[in-house]
């Protein structure tokens, strides 16, 4: 009797959801800092900004491209239908991020024109942020279809709900960089942070709110899971946690601690993240196939399975090895050139 094959999706499941995590929180941090740095006047304080993040900003964005091909390899039916679906504001991110990536090479190099560098480097990390958050409320709406074909237009994802949520990301990844800047910077640039990650917090809240009531509304799957009984009471912590989590975070910002506003802020996120796989598990494409459906074949999924194996780990080490040895403060005397 033939054995069934080894099912590979939860794994597969775990690399590619990890791949969009790390990335959600480590480059979240580095383009809340830069939409920061747009609200910043003073030019030695911005200095400090840009450095704080410049050894470790390109490697984050590891965590994009491994997500990604990670999308085509083991969910090709996936990456079929959603990349069609959201390339008008998947094209905005990555010219937004090129533009953001030059604005560090050039910024110290080109003192000519640093002023269109600083731009650079502020509109690229927000216009990033916003189309990145319009990816998800598209991808949580869900896409027209017929078949196993997209048949919408490029312009379908631009939704007042994914609007929204573009909105709520700002908010988040500001509040993630200024954590990260209370990090990594002290006095007046230390409190100024604390300040931004106070209003960032407002949003964050606001914006987590009116997501947190509008999603259910999307589909009606999705109320029945959060809404039926006994799930609205087995589902009850997830709210009152990030409710918990955003009062510490609010005591931290307004206390002397340094790490706790950040790793409050990375709670926010694993809480939000929880919340909406919570909401769409087991789908992959939302309200049309499951994470089983999308699929490649299992021979596929073990040849690649193979090659990601030995990659995470060397990505995991090199990745923890640049923060080490970048802690501690930033200085103006010891920066990115």
């Amino acid at each position: 009797m033939d054995q069934p094959p080894l099912d590979l999706v939860p794994i597969w499941t775990l690399v590619l959801g990890l791949s969009v995590f790390f990335y959600v929180l480590l480059d979240g941090f580095d383009l809340g800092v830069g939409m920061l740095y747009g609200l910043m006047g003073d030019a030695r304080a911005r200095a400090l900004m840009m450095n704080s993040i410049a050894p470790i900003w390109d490697g984050n964005e590891t965590w994009l491209v491994l997500g990604s091909i990670g999308l085509l390899a083991a969910f090709p039916l996936a990456f079929a239908i959603i990349i069609p679906a959201v390339y008008f504001p998947i094209l905005v991110m990555l010219l937004a991020l090129i533009f953001r990536g030059l604005s560090f090479e050039f910024r110290f190099k080109d003192a000519e024109h640093r002023t269109l560098w600083d731009h650079a480097f502020c509109y690229g990390s927000t216009l990033a942020t916003f189309s990145q958050g319009v990816v998800l409320g598209a991808f949580i709406q869900g896409f027209q279809t017929d078949g196993r074909q997209f048949t919408g237009s490029a312009l379908d994802c631009l939704t007042p709900f994914s609007l929204v949520t573009g909105l709520a990301l700002l908010f988040g990844y500001g509040l993630l960089g200024a954590g990260w800047l209370i990090i990594k910077t002290e006095g007046a640039l230390q409190e100024w942070a604390r300040r931004q990650g106070r209003r960032c917090l407002v949003g964050v809240m606001i914006a987590v709110g009116v997501v947190s009531l509008w999603t259910p509304l999307v589909d009606p799957d999705i109320f029945e899971r959060w809404f039926s009984w006994p799930n609205v009471a087995l589902l009850a912590p997830v709210p009152l946690v990030t409710l918990a989590l955003a009062l510490f975070v609010w005591r931290a910002l307004h206390g002397n601690a340094e790490a706790a506003p950040f790793a409050g802020a990375l709670g926010l996120f694993v809480m939000a993240y929880l919340g909406i796989t919570i909401s769409l598990w087991p789908m992959i494409v939302p309200h049309r196939f499951t994470l089983w459906q999308a699929a490649a074949s299992p021979s596929s999924q073990t040849f690649l399975l193979l090659g990601t194996l030995f990659l995470l780990p060397v990505i995991l080490l090199y990745t923890g090895w640049s923060y080490w040895v970048f802690r501690g403060k930033v200085r103006a005397d010891i920066g990115y050139h």
